[in-house]
């Protein structure tokens, strides 16, 4: 199913290039739209995990820097039948967390300074539960190219707003007029959008059950999710202001909250989720646990 997702996804991701390219230069317009659109498809599968990484700042840590959290890492990843992701840290007093990478194989977690501040070791198991359940869900192929093409359908339909309504290739108007091109040009990004909230939604519920299963008990996740959405209203995440394309890789919505970000929310309310995982039963860790979390929230060294 994320196979064909993934594909319908690009589709739609391609025919909106082309639709702004040819405003902005009628027929050809619109195949070089295509040819561009065919070449970043390509390149957002094969490298928009490292692109997102970069964006962030996130440093990668490795059990001597970080072991408590390698070590929980590793354990959850052993628990969720996943091999050992990447272990990332990102320089944001947001607490937040997201995971990329197109495969299980090529997975990686990215924890923010302020979430390994804020929460307590256990919240942190859930929230690394819950994004190595979008791991082996594979969503992180889906995650990371939509936030690459979404970012980039904005910034051409940017171009076609100031450049757009020219003649086409035999001179003729175009035949949407300036009205047109300013409409197509604020819709195209708007369309992006929606296709962003059209998949996520149902995926970080997803997520979140799995999440839950993963590390056995659905209040650590459910409690982090609380904390998250409180500490996201008081706190900037910077980096995911600049790059609001990118906002449906985190565990919880990263920016500021305004009627525009609940109108395109790409997350379900945390309250909702909060409820579901709430009304699972919540039983023993499962074998494999990571050991050492079921004696109450508590603080610790993160590296």
């Amino acid at each position: 199913m994320n196979h064909i997702r993934t594909a319908v996804l690009l589709a739609v991701m391609t025919g909106l290039f082309m639709v702004v390219g040819y405003l902005i230069g009628g027929g050809s317009g619109m195949m070089i739209a295509l040819l561009i659109a065919v070449v970043m498809n390509g390149f957002a599968y094969w490298n928009a995990d490292k692109l997102v990484l970069r964006m962030y700042g996130a440093r990668e840590v490795d059990p001597r820097a970080a072991p408590e959290l390698y070590d929980m890492v590793a354990r959850l990843a052993a628990n969720a039948g996943l091999p050992m992701p990447k272990l990332y840290i990102v320089e944001e007093a947001q607490p937040n967390a997201f995971a990329t990478g197109r495969s299980p194989e090529k997975g990686a977690v990215a924890v923010t300074r302020g979430l390994l501040q804020a929460l307590s070791p256990e919240e942190v198991a859930g929230v690394v539960a819950h994004e190595l359940a979008h791991i082996r869900n594979r969503d992180t192929l889906i995650m990371t190219v939509t936030s690459v093409i979404a970012g980039a359908i904005g910034m051409l339909a940017n171009f076609a707003f100031f450049f757009g309504g020219a003649r086409d290739d035999n001179g003729n108007p175009n035949p949407l007029g300036f009205v047109g091109v300013l409409l197509i040009s604020m819709l195209a990004p708007v369309a992006a959008a929606l296709v962003q909230m059209a998949i996520s939604r149902s995926r970080e519920y997803q997520a979140d059950r799995i999440g839950a299963e993963i590390c056995g008990r659905p209040d650590w996740l459910a409690s982090a999710l609380t904390r998250l959405e409180t500490a996201s209203r008081r706190v900037v995440n910077g980096h995911a202001e600049h790059n609001p394309a990118s906002a449906n890789l985190f565990i919880v919505n990263p920016l500021k909250s305004n009627a525009v970000d609940s109108l395109f929310r790409t997350h379900p309310t945390t309250a909702d989720r909060v409820a579901r995982l709430r009304a699972m039963t919540v039983g023993n860790a499962p074998a494999g646990a990571p050991a050492g979390f079921a004696r109450g929230p508590r603080r610790g060294p993160w590296g």
